[in-house]
């Protein structure tokens, strides 16, 4: 950090704390030059997560629509609220950890799916059933035979 001062790129940090709207964090700093004392603010720079969609279209990460589907399939299952959460949060994090800023949905569907497959298997299906956009029973079919081939 530059001195406002003397202009030396050392200093250290003598008090951190967070501000008041816990936004960004507020740093004391004394120049290891001159010994005078200056202010700075952090603050998390935060790069938007864009999803391409199946026609090439972008739009924002919403992770409350991911939730909203995942809850539309596991309706009237043994499926919690906060299991879903850890799921949305699960896929978010794994997205912001890839370091690539536009995702295909097919892979937030495939995280999606994966995950619920582990949770609760008519739900998978359920979830499945929209994403790859089953066209008729024979599809179907053949993702329960995999399911049960996975089990075995």
């Amino acid at each position: 950090m530059k001195c406002p001062y003397c202009a030396c790129e050392e200093s250290k940090v003598i008090d951190s704390r967070p501000t008041d709207d816990n936004e960004r964090i507020r740093r004391r700093r004394e120049c290891n030059e001159c010994r005078k004392r200056f202010t700075t603010y952090e603050i998390i720079e935060t790069v938007p997560l864009m999803v391409v969609k199946k026609d090439r279209s972008r739009e924002s990460f919403d992770r409350q629509k991911l939730f909203n589907s995942l809850r539309h399939a596991c309706d009237k299952r043994a499926v919690s609220v906060s299991q879903l959460e850890r799921i949305v949060d699960d896929i978010e994090q794994s997205l912001q950890n890839s370091m690539e800023r536009e995702v295909p949905t097919e892979v937030v569907g495939t995280l999606a799916m994966e995950a619920l497959k582990g949770v609760d298997e008519v739900s998978y299906v359920r979830f499945a059933s929209v994403y790859r956009e089953f066209k008729d029973l024979h599809t179907f079919m053949d993702e329960l035979a995999k399911i049960l081939r996975e089990k075995k």
